[in-house]
């Protein structure tokens, strides 16, 4: 399950995986997400809050996160990742080249710390 949250306000997505994630999930999240990018352009970011991470439930999960990264990575500013789970700096590593959004890792503690960073990108417009 994907807990989605859009806080309009600051034009910010906040995503919380809780167990393998399906394509459904990511069908859920364009649903929140499209139609304000849609209205106002862009997102300042999108955070993913997760103490590890959870993983796909099949290949239909993990290809539907590709093609949601794929549609998505240029209408946001920042993408924040909230975790203890090591092996993200790793993802980091390989995404950068490919993604237009600045990336930053913070730990799973600092949330607001992560949501701050997120919201900061609107002074950069």
């Amino acid at each position: 399950m994907l807990k989605v949250e859009l806080d309009k306000e600051n034009a910010m997505a906040v995503l919380e995986p809780h167990g393998a994630l399906s394509k459904e999930d990511f069908d859920k999240a364009a649903k929140v997400i499209d139609p304000f990018i849609e209205e106002t352009g862009k997102l300042n970011g999108i955070v993913i809050y997760t103490e590890s991470f959870p993983g796909w439930e099949n290949f239909a999960g993990l290809s539907e996160h590709i093609v949601f990264i794929k549609n998505h990575h240029q209408k946001i500013r920042r993408l924040a990742f909230v975790t203890d789970t090591s092996v993200i700096e790793y993802t980091k590593a390989i995404a950068e080249p490919f993604i237009e959004a600045q990336i930053k890792v913070f730990p799973y503690a600092e949330f607001d710390k992560a949501k701050a960073w997120v919201v900061s990108a609107s002074d950069d417009k």
